[in-house]
């Protein structure tokens, strides 16, 4: 899921940096391919799925064109905030996997 939000979002900046030079394309485009590597490397993967959430939010709002796909990417920067980094990501080598063990009720 982190591999197919992080091409998705670095599709979003070539083709955003394609298609004209503005400074606020370019300013969004950079932060897209942060977003991006950082999804991609599992690192800050909450913070970086919130802030493609927000991100995609902005775009589908601000810009012309199909608000589907920033629904979608922004619905996946949801899920990966939610679900964390997963295996093989930077998180779980630096911090561990977390464990929540659920105790029975003693009555």
């Amino acid at each position: 899921m982190r591999l197919v939000a992080a091409i998705a979002l670095a599709d979003q900046g070539i083709i955003a940096l394609s298609g004209g030079a503005s400074s606020e394309v370019l300013v969004s485009a950079v932060i897209v391919f942060a977003l991006a590597t950082l999804l991609l490397a599992g690192l800050w993967t909450p913070i970086a799925g919130t802030l493609v959430a927000l991100m995609e939010l902005w775009n589908a709002y601000s810009r012309p064109g199909d608000m589907w796909f920033y629904v979608l990417l922004g619905t996946l920067g949801i899920g990966l905030a939610l679900l964390g980094p997963g295996t093989w990501s930077v998180d779980a080598r630096l911090f561990g996997w977390k464990r929540i063990d659920i105790r029975d009720r003693k009555s």
